[in-house]
C-alpha cells in the first residue's frame, strides 16, 4: 500500500488508525515518521513519503515521532495473511530469529541463500533482515527503559545489543532521546496517569490492536478449552506458561476496551520480544477486522452474524508443536475429555514451573519429552495411539517442523500424509497453529449444525464450495459460524 502515494495521504489526512502499521509516514522536512493516525496537523503532501515497516524509516534516516510512537503501532496484517518468503521472514525476526542465530539462520530457516532472502526484504520492505531485527532491538529497549527499573546495562544485554555504546547510540538516533532522557519521560507520564509501579520482575505492558475486537470468542476459546496447570482463566486474564529460547515464561492476559493489558513473568528478559510476538499472534491482535468483515458482510447470510458482534479474531497458539499435540487428543472426543488428556500428559511429564501470583504448574511437554513416553500408558484407542506417537516422534525428529515460518501448502500436505490425520485435523492445525487466514472447518459439526441453522448447505463438499466467496478469510468466517452456538466457546467466562 506504501507505494499509493495518493491513497496513504488521503489516509494520514483523516487520521485514519486502521492503516496503523500498513505503512509509516515519513516527513521530509522534520525527519521525523509518523503512524497514518498520528494526532499532529499532518504535513504537506509534497513533504511525505512513504514507507512499509518501521525499520525502513529508520535506515533512511528518520526519527521515531514522540507524539504518536509508530514503533509501537500494531504490526502489518499483511505478514499474517501471507504465506512467501516475505512475510515467512518477517513472521521469524518477530520471534527472534536474527538475534539468536543471525542472517545465516534466518537463511537456514526459510531454505533460500542469506543474499536471496537479503534481496527480498530490501525489494519489499526497503530494509534488509539485520535492519528489522535493530528496529526490533530497540522497540524492546524502549520497552525495558519505560516499564522497569533495571539498570541500562541489563537492558542493552536483554535487548540483544552487543555493546552499551551500540544501545545509546541507537536509542538517540531511533528515538531522538538518551535512555535516561526516555524513561523520566515515561516516569512523568506515569505519574500523571497515577500508575502504580508492578511487582519485583513482572513487566506490564499494552498489546495494542485494530479496532474493533470481540473478545468473547477470542478469550471464551482459550479459557473454555484451557489445560489445568498450563492454562488457566483467574481474575477476568487469560494466564498461561510459555517455553521460549532462552527459559520459561508466565503470561497473563486481560481484554481492555483499547488495549490487551500482558503481565509478563520471564526467567530471561532477553525472551521478552519474542514473548510479545508470541502473545500477538494467539491473540490475532495484528489482523485488519474492518478488511476481514468487509469481504464477509458481502454474504447476506454473514452479515446479521458480523453486524451483531464484528471483529472477532482466531485464536491461535504460543507453540505450533503443543497445539498440534493437543489437536490430536481431541479427535472424536468432547471439549472437555481433551482437556483430560492433555492435562495428565502434562501432570506426567510437563516440567514445573512455580507461579507466583495463580495457580499454573507446568509447562506444556515437549514433543522430544512425549516421544520418549511408552505408548502403553496412553489411555487413548491404538489407532489414536498411532497418530500420538508418529506425530511427536516426527516432530521431535524434525521430520516434520510445525513454526511461524512453516509453508501452508507444505505442511498440510505432510500432515495428511501421517496415519490418522484427516481434513479436520489438518484444517484446525492450519488454521490455529499455522496461521492460514482461509483455512476452513468444512467437516467440523458445530460449523454444519450453523450451516443447517442459516440455511446453507451443511455437507462438506457443498459448503465448501458455497464459501468460496468468503475467501481469503474462512477462518474468521468459521468463527462467525461458531458464534452462533451455545458452546462455552463463545463467551468470556464469568
Amino acid at each position: 500500500m506504501y507505494a499509493d502515494t495518493e491513497r496513504c495521504v488521503r489516509a494520514v489526512r483523516s487520521k485514519d488508525a486502521r492503516f496503523d502499521g500498513w505503512f509509516f509516514t515519513a516527513v521530509l522536512t522534520t525527519r521525523i515518521y509518523c503512524r497514518p493516525s498520528c494526532p499532529v496537523v499532518p504535513p504537506k503532501a509534497e513533504n511525505m513519503t512513504f514507507y512499509p515497516s518501521a525499520a525502513a524509516c529508520q535506515q533512511a534516516g528518520f526519527r521515531a515521532c514522540k507524539r504518536c510512537r509508530p514503533d509501537t503501532s500494531p504490526g502489518s496484517p499483511e505478514w499474517d495473511q501471507r504465506a512467501d518468503l516475505v512475510a515467512r521472514a518477517m513472521r521469524l525476526v518477530g520471534d527472534g530469529v536474527v538475534d539468536r542465530e543471525g542472517v545465516p539462520g534466518l537463511a537456514r530457516r526459510l531454505g533460500y541463500s542469506a543474499r536471496q532472502v537479503e534481496r527480498q526484504l530490501l525489494a519489499e520492505l526497503g530494509a534488509g533482515p539485520l535492519a528489522l531485527a535493530r528496529a526490533q532491538r530497540a522497540q524492546t529497549a524502549r520497552l525495558l527503559i519505560e516499564t522497569t527499573a533495571l539498570p541500562m546495562a541489563e537492558i542493552a544485554f536483554a535487548a540483544g545489543f552487543g555493546s552499551i555504546r551500540t544501545f545509546n547510540d541507537t536509542v538517540r538516533e531511533v528515538f531522538a532521546l538518551s535512555p535516561s532522557a526516555l524513561r523520566e519521560r515515561a516516569a512523568r507520564s506515569a505519574r500523571r496517569r497515577s500508575d502504580s509501579p508492578g511487582a519485583s520482575g513482572v513487566l506490564s505492558l499494552r498489546l495494542p490492536f485494530r479496532a474493533p475486537l470481540n473478545p468473547d470468542n477470542l478469550f471464551g476459546h482459550l479459557a473454555a478449552t484451557a489445560v489445568p496447570g498450563v492454562e488457566e482463566w483467574r481474575d477476568g486474564a487469560y494466564r498461561r506458561t510459555l517455553r521460549l529460547p532462552y527459559g520459561r515464561g508466565i503470561v497473563a492476559l486481560t481484554p481492555e476496551p483499547d488495549h490487551i493489558a500482558c503481565r509478563l513473568i520471564l526467567d530471561d528478559l532477553r525472551d521478552l520480544p519474542v514473548a510479545i510476538s508470541r502473545c500477538r499472534r494467539m491473540l490475532d491482535l495484528d489482523a485488519d477486522p474492518v478488511a476481514v468483515d468487509e469481504q464477509l458482510r458481502t454474504d447476506p447470510v454473514l452479515a446479521p452474524l458480523v453486524d451483531k458482534a464484528p471483529g472477532r479474531r482466531v485464536p491461535r497458539t504460543v507453540d505450533e508443536a503443543e497445539f498440534a499435540v493437543r489437536a490430536v487428543l481431541g479427535q472424536q472426543v468432547s471439549t472437555a475429555a481433551a482437556r483430560t488428556h492433555a492435562a495428565r500428559l502434562v501432570v506426567a511429564h510437563g516440567e514445573p514451573v512455580d507461579d507466583p501470583e495463580g495457580g499454573l504448574t507446568h509447562l506444556f511437554p515437549s514433543p522430544g519429552q512425549l516421544a520418549a513416553v511408552d505408548p502403553e500408558t496412553l489411555a487413548m484407542p491404538h489407532t489414536r495411539r498411532t497418530t500420538f506417537t508418529t506425530l511427536v516422534r516426527q516432530l521431535a525428529e524434525g521430520t516434520l517442523h510445525l513454526g511461524v515460518d512453516s509453508d501452508w501448502a507444505e505442511t498440510r500436505a505432510r500432515l495428511l500424509a501421517l496415519p490418522g490425520f484427516g481434513p479436520w485435523t489438518v484444517d484446525v492445525i492450519a488454521m490455529r497453529a499455522l496461521g492460514d487466514p482461509d483455512a476452513f472447518l468444512a467437516g467440523d459439526l458445530g460449523i454444519r449444525r450453523a450451516a443447517r441453522e442459516l440455511g446453507l448447505p451443511s455437507t462438506p463438499a457443498a459448503l465448501a464450495n458455497r464459501a468460496e466467496a468468503w475467501r481469503p478469510w474462512r477462518a474468521y468466517a468459521v468463527q462467525y459460524l461458531w458464534a452462533t452456538d451455545s458452546h462455552p466457546i463463545n463467551f468470556l467466562p464469568v
